[in-house]
């Protein structure tokens, strides 16, 4: 009598809206179970009522930057056998409207690495334990983090702080693919923020990165280690 192998288990930031959320449906209909968290309690129960007509859904709702909230999505994955893949979705813009350097409260920067630098790694910390071998490790970057965008200093030396961060543990730990990934410009709430005011209409949505994404996760063999632009990433080249 042969049984099937369990669905794997996918822990995902700041997955509410946007991205997060966008990826989250996309796994869902592959039939992975889900862990997933956000700063905002009712916009995660909305999801997670949505995505639990589809899959298992674990919600915890809570700052990523908080070791607390950090510990409870740990016990969560060991609950849930470990992990096949981790994506540190959630980011912090900082300060609206964007700042120029000179003009940047050291403070607010301060705010901004905690949640785009340190609290990823903080987290992958945490769950190292539930990690399995093999398991993927996504990070979300920007062309930010590479472009000298003109009052986008904050944000984008956050970024590039954890594309570096990314790409050495990568090289310390070659058991688990670690992706930092650009999922270029989307029509989302971070984007509008970013030019209050403005007609964003012409974005793309956060779907049209999730194919990128979902190739990464479950590509066999697995891509190699690295930086990818999501858009580029098709089920050929993987």
């Amino acid at each position: 009598m042969s049984t099937l192998p369990p669905a794997p288990t996918a822990l995902i930031t700041g997955a509410s809206r946007g991205l997060g959320l966008a990826l989250a449906h996309g796994l869902a209909a592959l039939g992975w179970r889900l862990i997933i968290d956000a700063r905002s309690a009712a916009a995660l129960e909305a999801a997670r009522a949505e995505l639990a007509k589809t899959t298992t859904v674990t919600a915890l709702a809570g700052d990523v930057t908080q070791p607390a909230h950090r510990r409870a999505l740990g016990v969560a994955a060991r609950a849930a056998g470990g992990l096949e893949a981790v994506v540190n979705n959630a980011s912090s813009l900082g300060p609206t409207p964007l700042l120029k350097l000179l003009d940047y409260p050291l403070p607010a920067l301060r705010e901004v690495y905690e949640a785009n630098v340190f609290a990823p790694l903080a987290l992958i910390q945490a769950l190292a334990p539930a990690i399995k071998p093999g398991a993927r490790i996504l990070n979300i970057s920007s062309d930010a983090g590479v472009q000298p965008y003109a009052t986008w200093g904050g944000y984008g030396s956050s970024k590039a702080a954890l594309e570096q961060l990314s790409a050495i543990l990568a090289a310390e730990n070659p058991a688990w693919p670690v992706y930092w990934i650009d999922p270029g410009d989307m029509r989302t709430q971070m984007q509008q923020d970013a030019y209050p005011g403005e007609d964003i209409s012409d974005r793309p949505p956060a779907e049209t990165s999730v194919p990128g994404l979902i190739t990464l996760l479950t590509a066999t063999p697995a891509r190699p280690s690295g930086r990818y632009a999501a858009r580029d990433v098709t089920p050929e080249a993987a």
